[in-house]
């Protein structure tokens, strides 16, 4: 099957992604105030959602934290009493998006993988750099294995939200706890030490995400000097990755992040856990959550939630 497996033909952008991408003259996201890149990408994000399908129960909660509440959404299945449950976080370059952003996401999760879903709206950058956001998901994934009763806890995000889960995953390991079966990680952000990649020379630009955006994703979140080699910033970085729980590492053939992505999946298979790596041809960054304008983002919260009750099954 190789590693990773792919899905559909590589080697050319869809065309259905080339409509996507902003004109050639629109101004860079980067170059405008926090609050108008905040507001132009939820709009963006929306655009493309898929319809939202119906939970048995949606409640909007405050969880405890040690800098005040943290918000968060669950999303619970049909069935009352205890069941598996996936700790999201968001994407958004720890900056931009939130629950509302991702809220056809999890309900996508929780109907498709029969699990409760809890989507953490985790401090953001600038506003509150690291460590606030990888606390948050933290300690949110740990309210979440102590007062919902789940059967089973796995973590998962998207981008920034896919380095949160694989940072947590680390947290729960070296803390002792949660148990953590599976982590779902969507084009996750790996290493924002070093942006030397085939992916980030090769899609630099004109792709969605572009290595300049990235490069301030990585300086907002993460700006005192020496914080992007911390391993809870770049879990690419971390010396050990063994005893983490089984991954499943989505990438798309478009984007910056592939290579890291990928390389993170390799370590994670290099350490001993078991990873399913799956590349997207022909798709961009985001296209996970594009499921209203692309039939790969349907196939893929499709396999992702396939994963996810194979996890909690075993």
């Amino acid at each position: 099957m190789g590693f990773p497996r792919q899905v559909g033909e590589a080697g050319a952008l869809d065309p259905r992604v080339t409509a996507l991408l902003p004109p050639a003259d629109a101004p860079a996201p980067e170059a405008l105030p926090v609050a108008e890149f905040r507001a132009g990408i939820m709009d963006i994000v929306l655009a493309t959602a898929g319809a939202p399908h119906r939970v048995h129960r949606v409640a909007d909660v405050d969880i405890p934290g040690a800098a005040g509440d943290i918000a968060a959404r669950v999303y619970s299945p049909a069935a009352d009493g205890p069941a598996p449950t996936l700790v999201y976080f968001h994407g958004g370059g720890w900056v931009v998006l939130g629950i509302d952003s991702h809220d056809h996401v999890c309900r996508s999760l929780a109907v498709k993988a029969n699990c409760t879903v809890v989507s953490v709206d985790y401090r953001l950058a600038p506003e509150h750099p690291f460590p606030a956001a990888a606390d948050d998901c933290y300690v949110a994934t740990q309210w979440a294995a102590e007062e919902l009763g789940a059967t089973a806890i796995a973590v998962g995000g998207d981008s920034a939200g896919g380095n949160l889960a694989a940072v947590t995953a680390l947290m729960a390991r070296d803390r002792g706890g949660p148990d953590i079966c599976h982590q779902l990680l969507i084009y996750p952000v790996a290493n924002v030490a070093s942006f030397d990649t085939p992916s980030y020379e090769r899609y630099a630009t004109d792709h969605g995400l572009t290595a300049s955006l990235m490069r301030w994703f990585g300086a907002q979140y993460a700006p005192a000097v020496g914080q992007a080699l911390d391993p809870y910033v770049s879990p690419l970085l971390a010396t050990d990755l063994t005893g983490l729980p089984p991954a499943q590492v989505i990438t798309a053939e478009f984007d910056v992040l592939r290579d890291e992505g990928e390389a993170y999946a390799q370590r994670l298979a290099d350490a001993g856990v078991g990873v399913d790596s799956v590349r997207y041809n022909g798709v961009h960054h985001g296209f996970f959550i594009m499921d209203a304008a692309l039939d790969q983002a349907v196939h893929a919260q499709e396999d992702a939630a396939r994963a996810l009750r194979l996890a909690f099954d075993a």
